[in-house]
């Protein structure tokens, strides 16, 4: 957002300087994305502790930049247009890979394995990255990949952050379930259960329920929202003399680090 539009226009607070209107206007951005639609301006008002006439200054002045909009007829504020140019500018950029292929890298050095970064697709994982120490056993999972989301690890990872009611939507009965090897979940009463187990440790594993004889550990990295952005695995063939909880540990490092990357919130 240009300075001078917030460095011209007075504000009515004692003592409010260009830094801190800077920081609010990024803090109402980041209010209006969290929300499921507009707002009025007494929602962001009392959402982020300010005055109401701070509120009104700064939408106006972000609503001249096309940051914000305003719908009179409801009497509330949405993201404007340029709130959606820079989203799509940071996607061409493809800024969570670049942040992340130096963590995979560093992982697949220091362990061995196979690394992947994926993100939530619907009901699916798809996959973004992969790094893979040379001779490696050929893997079905590769960038662009999908695969169901509750028989993989990053799948399961982010599944395990999501709120309840929205895996319920993803799941809601047995014939959303699509199997591959006769393992994992089938049913929205067992993909819960395992899911809370998952949740309480902190990472997912997966052992064949994607490919006989291959192993996977997960754990996902979150957002400004604390929901989930992605999930970082590594895997391994089953026969590997690794211990999971050694991978995880691995992988919980990358994702927090991801995490810290993306200004997320655990």
């Amino acid at each position: 957002m240009p300075m001078a539009t917030l460095k011209e226009r007075p504000c009515e607070d004692e003592g409010m300087s260009v830094v801190p209107a800077a920081t609010r206007a990024l803090r109402l951005l980041r209010f209006l994305a969290s929300r499921p639609g507009p707002v009025s301006a007494s929602a962001i008002a009392n959402g982020l502790d300010l005055p109401r006439s701070s509120v009104y200054q700064l939408l106006e002045a972000m609503a001249e930049e096309g940051f914000v909009t305003h719908l009179p007829e409801e009497r509330r504020w949405g993201l404007g247009v340029a709130a959606f140019e820079i989203g799509s500018a940071y996607l061409r950029h493809d800024g969570i890979e670049r942040l992340a292929r130096p963590l995979l890298h560093q992982l697949t050095e220091t362990t061995g394995a196979t690394a992947h970064l994926g993100v939530l697709h619907g009901a699916d994982t798809l996959y973004l990255l992969k790094e893979q120490p040379p001779h490696a056993p050929t893997l079905i999972t590769g960038v662009g990949v999908r695969l169901p989301a509750h028989l993989t690890a990053s799948g399961r990872a982010m599944l395990a952050q999501l709120p309840r009611a929205q895996v319920r939507a993803l799941y809601p009965d047995a014939a959303a379930f699509t199997d591959r090897t006769g393992r994992g979940p089938g049913t929205p009463g067992e993909l819960r259960t395992l899911l809370g187990e998952e949740r309480q440790q902190g990472w997912s594993i997966e052992s064949g329920q994607v490919t006989e004889g291959f192993l996977s550990v997960a754990a996902a990295a979150a957002d400004h929202n604390g929901r989930p952005a992605a999930a970082i695995s590594l895997t391994v063939p089953s026969a590997r003399p690794v211990t999971p909880r050694a991978l995880a540990s691995r992988v919980r490092d990358a994702a927090g680090e991801l995490t810290r990357r993306l200004s997320g919130r655990a």
